[in-house]
């Protein structure tokens, strides 16, 4: 059974969650300050931690920081703030995933199941990685969508390479630009309308190819886990 620990203010989130999440085989434990979250992190050892942004003794931001000082268990932000500038600071502080209130059920599950496999399957070690049809081999310097080769700019490869060690969860423009280009190039956004939207075409070989990335408008892209 994974334990989660959700970090929450309100008092109905945590029930509903409470409810919701052991009625679907997960065991959850609850912090109501950022403090208190912080140090049951480090007791509890759970297995995922929902955060809220908006705690009433610190920033649910400052707790994120203080997480991911010495572990990277995954962390899904599910908060009512949902600017793209509360969004970039989440994901660009370390965390997993970014939910706004009112949310889905089903859909938090899912981003929930995507995070647990992600970490536990170390991902960045790997040399291959797939998604349905599209297939990655790094050392080959191969992509194949159905088999057949997909012929990308060294750009586009690298682009493809981060979104696939973190698939199905959001990379931000910066984070991919800091991977790609360097620290010097995090501002220039139009660099990646391009080069993903030159990617996107390539991998879309026919008409039944699914779109396996999605814009995060105004944050970043996600590749689906499919």
């Amino acid at each position: 059974m994974k334990k989660v620990l959700v970090i929450d203010d309100e008092a109905s989130i945590r029930k509903l969650l409470r409810v919701s999440l052991e009625g679907n085989g997960y065991h959850v434990d609850e912090a109501s300050l950022g403090r208190e979250g912080v140090s049951l992190v480090a007791s509890l050892r759970p297995d995922i931690v929902l955060l809220d942004l908006g705690l009433p003794d610190v920033t649910g931001l400052e707790v994120l920081k203080e997480i991911r000082g010495w572990t990277r268990l995954p962390v899904i932000v599910l908060t009512v703030q949902d600017s793209d500038n509360d969004k970039v600071a989440a994901l660009d502080g370390g965390a997993d995933d970014y939910i706004t209130k009112p949310f889905s059920l089903p859909e938090l599950l899912v981003r929930m199941r995507v995070a647990l496999r992600h970490s536990s399957t170390s991902a960045l070690e790997k040399s291959e990685f797939a998604s349905g049809p599209l297939k990655m081999d790094l050392p080959g310097h191969v992509v194949t969508v159905y088999g057949e080769h997909v012929k990308l700019t060294s750009t586009e490869f690298n682009i493809l390479k981060v979104l696939m060690r973190y698939k199905g969860k959001v990379v931000t423009h910066r984070m991919l630009l800091n991977e790609v280009w360097g620290p010097n190039s995090v501002e220039h956004t139009h660099y990646l309308r391009v080069y993903v939207g030159a990617l996107r075409k390539k991998l879309k070989i026919s008409e039944d190819t699914p779109d396996v990335i999605v814009t995060e408008a105004g944050v970043g892209y996600r590749l689906l886990d499919i």
